[in-house]
C-alpha cells in the first residue's frame, strides 16, 4: 500500500503540477542562450503580478543589498542583471507553485524553511569558491523539490516515511527508500526533466546525496555539503531529522578551510531569517 513507483510519481508530476510561467522556462533557456532581450523578458514579467510582487520584495531585501529601493522589474535587472533576476524570479514562481493557496505548516513548512537554507548556504560557498552563486542558490532552493511533491500529493505514503524514520532512527531519505522503494532526490529529478531545467540542475537535484554516482561534478558537491550544514545548524527546526551522511570526496573537493566554512556558517544563519519571511508565505 505504502510503495511507490517512478511511473506513478511521473504521472503526477505531469499531470497535477502547474507549469512553470513562461517567463520562467525563458528565463532558464536563457543560461545557454548569449543575447538576451532584456525588455521583452521584463514585458513578460509584468503580465503576471503576483510574480513581480514578490520578485521585487526579494530584490529589496538586504540579502542583495540594493542601493536604493527598486519599485520597477526594468531596474532590477539593470542592478541585478539576468543571472540574479534569473534566480529571483525562479524562487518567487516555484514558491507560488508549491506554497500559496496551501497550509504551510507542519511538515511542507520545515521542508521549504529547509530548503530556504540550503540555498543560502551554498550560495554562500560558491562565493568562496568563485563559482556561479546564482545557479548555487537556485539548485540549493529546488534540492529538496521532490519531498514536497511527497508530502503534498502522497501524503499517506509521505507519513509512512515520517514513522519509518522515528520508528528506526534514520533520516528521512533512508526511510523514502525503505518504505517507498524511490526517493524525494529521484522524484525532484524527474519534475527538474519535466520542467525542462539545464542538464546540470537536473543533475544536482538527483544526485545531492550521493554525489559521485554522476562524476565530479563541482556543483553536485557544493549542495550536497550545503544540504549537510544546514541540517547540523537545525535551521528547519525538525527535531526528528538527523545529519545526512557526508561524502569525505565531496567535502574535501571543495577545499574550503576551516576559517572560511565559520564564515559561512555565520552568513547562513544570519541571511536565512529574512529569506524565510518573504519565502515562506
Amino acid at each position: 500500500m505504502n510503495k511507490l513507483t517512478m511511473s506513478e510519481a511521473v504521472r503526477t508530476i505531469h499531470g497535477r503540477l502547474p507549469h512553470l510561467p513562461e517567463i520562467v522556462a525563458d528565463l532558464l533557456c536563457s543560461m545557454r542562450q548569449e543575447n538576451i532581450d532584456i525588455d521583452t523578458l521584463a514585458e513578460k514579467l509584468s503580465h503576471d503580478q503576483a510574480l513581480v510582487a514578490m520578485t521585487l520584495r526579494l530584490a529589496n531585501s538586504s540579502f542583495y543589498g540594493m542601493p536604493h529601493r527598486v519599485t520597477r522589474i526594468r531596474e532590477a535587472f539593470a542592478i541585478l542583471g539576468l543571472k540574479g533576476m534569473r534566480t529571483l524570479i525562479t524562487a518567487a514562481a516555484v514558491t507560488n507553485g508549491f506554497i500559496a493557496n496551501r497550509d504551510s505548516a507542519g511538515e511542507i513548512e520545515k521542508n521549504w524553511r529547509h530548503s530556504i537554507a540550503v540555498a543560502v548556504c551554498a550560495k554562500a560557498l560558491a562565493r568562496q569558491l568563485h563559482l556561479d552563486q546564482e545557479l548555487a542558490f537556485t539548485v540549493g532552493l529546488l534540492h529538496d523539490i521532490g519531498r514536497l511533491i511527497l508530502a503534498v500529493y502522497f501524503p499517506l505514503q509521505y507519513q509512512a516515511t515520517l514513522t519509518h524514520r522515528t520508528a528506526h532512527d534514520c533520516t528521512l531519505f533512508q526511510a523514502e527508500q525503505a518504505v517507498l522503494d524511490i526517493d524525494h532526490a529521484m522524484v525532484g529529478q524527474a519534475l527538474a526533466e519535466h520542467w525542462k531545467f539545464p542538464l546540470a540542475m537536473q543533475l544536482a537535484i538527483g544526485s545531492h546525496h550521493a554525489p559521485g554516482q554522476s562524476g565530479h561534478n563541482a556543483l553536485i558537491s557544493l549542495v550536497h555539503v550545503a544540504d549537510a550544514i544546514v541540517h547540523a545548524l537545525d535551521l528547519a527546526l525538525d527535531e526528528e531529522e538527523l545529519v545526512p551522511p557526508v561524502s569525505t570526496a565531496a567535502w574535501n573537493s571543495l577545499g574550503i578551510g576551516q576559517e572560511a566554512f565559520l564564515q559561512v556558517f555565520d552568513e547562513t544563519e544570519q541571511q536565512f531569517d529574512e529569506m524565510c519571511q518573504i519565502l515562506v508565505v
